[in-house]
């Protein structure tokens, strides 16, 4: 039996694998759409030894089944954003604890306590749908911040503006979780030089700005807010996990995740650190649906076991990713 407390104290490589193929075993026994996945690659699950041999299930399926390893009740859906006409993916969490422990803790582990910063958040694109996992997640960090000027802004920048100033000029250390293109709005009403403050951008135009070149869109954000660099966060509705960038677009995970990048043409295979390939994900946290999802984005690995994320594959079928239909 695989408990949380195995997930969330892993502390080496050699832990990690012993934990990762229970995972796997007990994934592919309980979680019929994996289990099917597995048998088409005719996988042999008693000659999986590594990771490196555990099947990733192409994140395309959590739009067309129900990927849960339990059978126990649904306490929470988590739908990613989509363009009209767009399907989307549905991620059902049987126990919504376990996001909570997962991000609580990865939080801390690159931030320390939550109680020491004032949690902006300017996320309107995730505010105006239900199902979001992101507003799931900072709605619990402004609450445990337990500071009175924690809180959501949508539409109304002035006010964020002048909180912003105001909390920064105090010496109070704050954290501004925003949507790519909603930071570019801020910036183009009011230039800041902000000097205790931590712009964390979540990824994503939404539609509404031209996508741009992290380098580029970095060096704005920068400018814009008077800061020397930007943070992002790695997540997305089909994990429960987080990787986090201090700056330089360069990722670090907790120690319940680790990526892998498979190579373009043959997606069962995996290229050296430094070069470009789809990013795989293990995500441990995911116990109760699936913890080994091939993913859309490109990134590479660098030798420290960081990652960075260089953008996504141009068409939605990835070439050797999507092998079956079920």
């Amino acid at each position: 039996m695989i408990t949380t407390t195995d997930i969330f104290t892993i502390t080496n490589q050699k832990q990690f694998e012993k934990i990762a193929l229970k995972v796997f075993r007990f994934q592919h026994e309980n979680n019929a759409v994996y289990r099917e996945f597995c048998d088409f690659l005719k996988t042999e699950v008693q000659k999986v030894k590594s990771i490196h041999q555990i099947p990733f299930l192409p994140i395309q399926f959590f739009k067309s089944h129900s990927v849960v390893s339990n059978s126990n009740a649904i306490q929470a859906t988590f739908t990613s954003s989509g363009t009209t006409g767009m399907s989307t993916s549905k991620h059902l969490v049987t126990d919504v604890s376990v996001y909570e422990e997962s991000y609580r803790k990865g939080f801390s582990q690159f931030y320390g306590n939550i109680e020491d910063y004032v949690v902006l958040a300017l996320l309107p694109s995730y505010l105006e749908r239900d199902g979001s996992s992101l507003i799931y997640m900072v709605e619990d960090l402004i609450q445990l911040s337990n500071h009175p000027e924690s809180g959501f802004y949508l539409h109304n920048h002035e006010e964020l503006i002048k909180k912003l100033i105001e909390l920064d000029q105090s010496g109070q250390n704050v954290i501004l979780i925003g949507v790519t293109y909603a930071l570019l709005d801020l910036i183009e009403k009011q230039q800041f030089q902000l000097q205790n403050t931590i712009i964390m951008e979540t990824g994503g135009m939404k539609g509404r700005r031209k996508e741009m070149i992290r380098e580029e869109l970095h060096e704005q954000l920068c400018a814009g807010f008077g800061v020397s660099s930007i943070h992002s966060e790695y997540g997305m509705t089909e994990l429960l996990s987080q990787a986090y960038s201090l700056g330089e677009g360069v990722f670090e995970c907790p120690s319940w995740i680790q990526i892998l990048v498979r190579d373009t043409e043959d997606a069962l295979s995996y290229v050296k650190e430094g070069k470009t390939g789809g990013i795989n994900v293990i995500d441990l946290a995911n116990i109760n649906s699936c913890s080994f999802i091939a993913t859309q984005d490109l990134g590479k690995k660098n030798p420290n076991t960081t990652f960075e994320v260089l953008g996504r594959f141009d068409n939605s079928d990835i070439r050797g990713c999507n092998l079956m239909v079920l």
